[in-house]
């Protein structure tokens, strides 16, 4: 297993007139005590930054169980998700889990497998937190090891996918990050993508991904902007995400909620076999801005039933 770093964090949440504002002193392997205030022109309007040893706060995170999408190797559980030292911890383990799903025969890979060889852990905000438009930033650390899948990403909380939309702030796999965002075409299940490609040696930092980093969405009525460390990845014209369906929904004009998991293997990550576990996807925090605006949609109980299907 490599060595990590753990970042300290002391931190006070206050809730003001305008809306919330953070406290706080962080010291980290590679960025200086700080305080954060909302960038200028924008509000802070929810926002995690697991301060509080012990499971994820349940008024903000629920769970993904089992064998889910990507034919991916790992078992989604809760046990895998921890707060300590200020970090959301997300652990891939390398443990063998009985599928209590599991049919003799079957052809469906869901059911097909009696064991799992490995574990982890996806969160979402579903049904709890949901934004239309604003500043999504997430302060994370990912293992580069080969088969690991890490991701920040959002769906939208209307239709099943990909016609509910989906945005990826941040996703690795095979050496390289994507930033990506899908919406619906005319056949069922099938997304027309809109996608970027980073490979992390473009860096030229062998120590990359032993470092923290800040990855943000920037998203309005009319774009989409994705960076990592205020580098721009990607673009999205939403005058283009129309679905091809009869119904021509714009996805990206509804609210969208928030995901954090750590896949392993499966149709993208690759072969895990030689990785060192357990591996951890370590988050900083993660938090949501909005302009101070008439029609800006705050976080709370997201209506809708979005379907997750496969990424990428």
């Amino acid at each position: 297993m490599k060595p990590h770093l753990l970042a300290v964090v002391f931190g006070v949440v206050t809730l003001t007139a305008g809306g919330i504002t953070i406290a706080q002193e962080r010291a980290s392997a590679n960025a200086p005590a700080k305080t954060n205030t909302a960038p200028e022109g924008w509000k802070l309007v929810w926002a995690d930054e697991f301060n509080k040893d012990g499971r994820p706060d349940a008024q903000n995170w629920i769970y993904e169980s089992g064998f889910v999408r990507n034919e991916e190797l790992q078992w989604y559980q809760p046990d895998n998700a921890r707060c300590e030292k200020g970090l959301l911890v997300i652990e891939g383990r390398r443990e063998r889990k009985r599928n209590p799903n599991f049919v003799a025969g079957s052809s469906d890979w869901r059911t097909s497998r009696e064991f799992a060889d490995y574990t982890a852990s996806s969160l979402q905000t579903r049904g709890l937190h949901s934004w239309k438009y604003g500043r999504f930033e997430m302060r994370g650390r990912i293992d580069a090891q080969p088969g690991l899948w890490p991701a920040f990403w959002t769906l939208g909380v209307d239709g099943e996918w990909p016609s509910n939309g989906e945005i990826d702030i941040m996703e690795y796999y095979r050496g390289a990050l994507l930033a990506n965002v899908a919406w619906g075409t005319g056949r069922r299940w099938v997304a027309k993508w809109d996608s970027s490609r980073k490979p992390i040696t473009e860096f030229n930092d062998p120590d990359w991904s032993k470092k923290f980093h800040v990855w943000r969405m920037d998203w309005d009525e009319k774009r989409i902007r994705l960076y990592v460390d205020d580098v721009l990845l990607n673009e999205t014209d939403l005058s283009q995400t129309v679905n091809g369906d009869a119904a021509k929904k714009n996805p990206f004009h509804q609210p969208h909620y928030l995901l954090l998991n750590l896949a392993i293997g499966g149709m993208n990550g690759g072969d895990p076999s030689g990785t060192a576990f357990p591996t951890r996807f370590e988050v900083d925090y993660v938090r949501v801005y909005q302009k101070p605006a008439p029609d800006a949609v705050p976080g709370g109980t997201a209506s809708g039933t979005g379907t997750a299907r496969p990424r990428g």
